[in-house]
């Protein structure tokens, strides 16, 4: 089963954007998360479509299961 933590950030633009971390580390700390996310956001890391990244929206942890079958 792949996990994925998920953080939502709002943009400049008022608009949602999102990063991804596969295998986060867990439990998952949510205060860990949220001071990571206000980190990104003040180094200005990355640079979205939708703008600038100002502020946490959200986060969440995903899980997927993935079955692959063999052609014949």
């Amino acid at each position: 089963m792949a996990k994925t933590l998920e953080m939502t950030f709002l943009s400049d633009m008022g608009k949602p954007s999102k990063l991804t971390i596969d295998n986060p580390k867990e439990p998952i700390d949510p205060a860990a998360v949220k001071a990571a996310m206000d980190q990104i956001i003040a180094a200005n890391a990355f640079d979205g479509n939708g703008g600038d990244f100002v502020q946490p929206q959200g986060a969440r942890l995903l899980e997927r299961n993935v079955t692959e079958y063999e052609l014949v």
